[in-house]
């Protein structure tokens, strides 16, 4: 049973493998084919310069993603067939009781600090390297390290206690340990949604209440067309780390705010901001919100009761190079696994999203006013350096929202 589940994880991360590369071959090909001519549509709003920067741009990340695939199909096999848990558990072992909960605890937190270890360089590489040389980024090395051990502190203390948790319930509450674990997950996520706005967004970021006047009336204004309540109008630093402009919402219930970058106020005209804002109402007057939290909550349940089968199974672990059974063990090689196996979903959850912008877009488009929210796209299509021609295929299968030229001319049909 071993050899055969040994054999259905090497052919699915080979599959995977082969796949991503692929198709990051193909987005390679296809933006630099483009990269010459501005597409249709678009010659009167963005230069052939900043049509080929983008070009470079999704062309440098995208082999950047490539050597990422491969640091992480390394450690994958590395951490499992390659033994790697089982001489974790081996060296703790040594110095805890491998049957007790801090054992698994720190073979957890063990395990996610060689990933976060081999993600550093790459992390580094695109932050110092890549937006840096297209003119985004804008950390120095000292806040990068700040915001490391901010990101540092905040998981241990989130994550730390979660974990315990976890594994209390998983060897005390019998075989139906999955299901108390699973309310456990949403209970966590739900407190996680409702203290980010205040509790954990300013850890890393300046949030000052918007001090224009005339732009304040003109979203009040927005949000009673909408019939839509935020407990204010906030401003965030994001220039002080990059030069990419958004806004969103965060929150639920009476804790709804919404965020404007620094970066995006300095670009875009109140009538623009207005109609990007009108988007971001759309997305949850049609609750995509909840829709996308009840998808997560109902596939972790899944996921979690195949857990629940596979944990008592000894080929389970021995078909994934561990000899060692234990609760932690079972939790690390399951999520560790299971993104190859569901890797070909993607393209559902990609879909899905897309069709969420649309509906969001439409949404503005009665609310607001869809030649404003156009210029506004073009503006931060261009601001961004987001290519106008990524390879369909690619764009189908990851990309979360609409291409560029499909989503303004639904758009353009709309201003009649």
């Amino acid at each position: 049973m071993e050899n055969l589940l040994t054999s259905c994880f090497v052919l699915a991360v080979v599959l995977a493998t082969a796949t991503r590369l692929w198709l990051a071959l193909r987005q390679i090909r296809h933006v630099r084919l483009h990269r010459d001519s501005v597409p249709a549509g678009f010659e009167s709003a963005i230069p052939l310069t900043a049509h080929r920067t983008a070009a470079d741009y999704c062309i440098a990340k995208t082999r950047l993603g490539i050597l990422d695939l491969m640091i992480g199909v390394v450690a994958l096999l590395g951490l499992t067939l390659g033994g790697g848990l089982q001489a974790l558990h081996d060296a703790l072992a040594a110095v805890l009781d491998p049957a007790g909960l801090w054992h698994g605890l720190w073979l957890i937190v063990g395990a996610v600090l060689v990933l976060a270890a081999l993600e550093l360089p790459v992390t580094l590489w695109r932050t110092f390297v890549i937006e840096a040389r297209f003119g985004f980024n804008r950390q120095t090395l000292g806040l990068f390290l700040a915001d490391l051990a901010r990101q540092g502190a905040v998981g241990a203390a989130l994550g730390i206690p979660l974990i315990v948790l976890v594994l209390w319930l998983m060897a005390a509450m019998g075989p139906e340990w999955w299901l108390y674990v699973w309310g456990a997950w949403v209970a966590f996520n739900l407190l996680l949604l409702l203290a980010y706005p205040t509790v954990i967004a300013p850890l890393f970021n300046r949030f000052t209440p918007l001090s224009d006047p005339a732009l304040a009336g003109r979203i009040d204004a927005l949000l009673a067309r909408c019939g839509f309540r935020a407990s204010g109008l906030f401003v965030m630093d994001g220039s002080k780390r990059s030069n990419h402009g958004n806004a969103y919402f965060t929150g639920f219930g009476a804790a709804k705010r919404i965020v404007l970058f620094d970066t995006l106020l300095a670009r875009l005209t109140p009538a623009e901001i207005e109609a990007v804002l009108a988007h971001e109402l759309g997305h949850f007057s049609r609750h995509h919100v909840w829709k996308r939290v009840s998808i997560l909550f109902a596939t972790s349940l899944v996921l979690l009761w195949m857990l629940g089968q596979l944990a008592g199974f000894a080929a389970f672990y021995e078909g994934l190079g561990v000899t060692t059974p234990s609760t932690a063990i079972a939790l690390l090689l399951f999520f560790l696994v299971v993104p190859v196996f569901t890797f070909f979903l993607q393209p559902l959850a990609s879909l899905l999203s897309r069709s969420h912008e649309f509906e969001a877009d439409a949404y503005a488009a009665t609310h607001s006013s869809a030649a404003d929210l156009v210029r506004a796209l073009v503006r931060l299509y261009q601001d961004n350096a987001a290519t106008l021609t990524p390879d369909p295929l690619y764009s189908a299968f990851y990309d979360s929202h609409p291409p560029a030229a499909t989503r303004i001319a639904r758009l353009q049909e709309a201003t009649g």
